[in-house]
């Protein structure tokens, strides 16, 4: 049997604390080695405990959960769960730029046993911190500041030009585990008055993508809304997939919202939204994956690659977590590979006529 994983909580409510402890305690795959009830505390003891992953409060009194993300990041490089009320718009804001600061994914606060969601949300922690346990995490210095790549690979190795082909019409992304920090960095790159309409699938549980598209509409030049059916996109504008329902590009160039089963476990999923990107824009689509656990979005990124688009997925050497954009490539369905912070430029020359991609 495999060792457990090791698991910090840090919250400082004592219900929610003994609730988490009661649902961390259940699970065998799970060992409980500490819970704390501030930023500060959690700071004193991590050297000590040296936990496989932490559950992260964000509403903590003195250190927020926000700057105690940020001094683990910089000081023991763990990985780290947020724990949050969903329908708090401070509290999503925070988590947010918690995720932005090294944060691997965001969940709900769990509810009392007695409740009709208990199971759903206590599976969903558990099964968040086993997997989060796993991600490979960096030092990240100064406090604050972006993801630090891991040691770059010589330049020839960023294969790939976009072909010079149609202009493109439209800007399929999508993301899952690192997903956030990742869009901010790209959409942040580029101008308000970028001539695309995006569409973005992001892998987050359905109660944080109001709040997460708020966020990044705070934080990039573009706008950012959540996609509605029958809407005609708009250049300049990003459309995030709601939570728990397929995005499409659909007939005429319209949004589509789908609600049919999940694919490959995702809904939203990436693949589902590059197939229709692939089947209604053709050779005018631009695709790109960016960080993610799994294969989401690589079989819809082959479609788009054989329909003539340009294809563009993240390298390892900037990916959080590179499995999507590894499972394009393995597929050959990336025309292009490259770390995330050369993406914008790449998609600027490509959606700029006249320049050579």
């Amino acid at each position: 049997m495999s060792t457990p994983v090791r698991v910090m909580l840090v919250e400082d409510s004592l219900v929610v604390r003994q609730l988490l402890a009661h649902i961390v305690s259940r699970d065998p795959r799970l060992a409980l080695v500490a819970a704390v009830d501030s930023g500060e505390e959690a700071l004193r003891e991590i050297h000590r405990i040296q936990p496989d992953v932490i559950s992260m409060d964000i509403r903590l009194p003195g250190i927020d959960g926000l700057e105690t993300t940020r001094r683990i990041m910089a000081e023991r490089p763990t990985p780290i769960v947020v724990v949050a009320d969903a329908i708090e718009d401070s509290s999503l804001k925070i988590s947010m730029n918690a995720l932005r600061a090294g944060a691997l994914s965001v969940v709900e606060k769990p509810v009392g046993t007695g409740h009709r969601a208990y199971e759903a949300i206590a599976d969903q922690i558990c099964t968040q911190l086993r997997i989060m346990s796993q991600v490979p995490v960096i030092r990240r210095r100064p406090i604050g500041a972006e993801r630090l790549a891991r040691s770059v690979a010589p330049r020839e190795d960023f294969r790939g030009a976009i072909p010079a082909t149609q202009a493109p019409s439209v800007l399929a992304v999508a993301a899952s585990t690192g997903g956030p920090p990742a869009f901010a960095k790209l959409l942040g790159a580029l101008p308000a008055d970028f001539p695309l309409p995006v569409l973005l699938v992001q892998h987050m549980g359905a109660a944080f993508m109001e709040g997460f598209a708020d966020w990044l509409n705070g934080v990039v030049p573009l706008t950012v809304v959540i996609a509605a059916e029958g809407v005609r996109p708009l250049p300049g504008h990003v459309y995030v997939a709601p939570g728990d329902r397929h995005l499409t590009l659909g007939p005429g160039g319209l949004l589509t919202l789908l609600d049919e089963p999940p694919v490959g476990g995702q809904r939203p999923s990436a693949t589902t939204l590059f197939r229709s990107v692939a089947r209604h824009a053709g050779p005018r689509g631009l695709g790109v994956l960016l960080t993610g656990m799994g294969e989401d979005g690589a079989a819809g990124l082959l479609d788009m690659h054989l329909a003539g688009a340009a294809t563009i997925a993240e390298h390892e050497s900037s990916a959080v977590v590179y499995g999507m954009p590894a499972a394009a490539v393995r597929l050959k369905a990336a025309g292009s590979v490259l770390p995330l912070d050369l993406i914008a430029p790449r998609i600027l020359r490509a959606a700029q006529p006249g320049l050579s991609a």
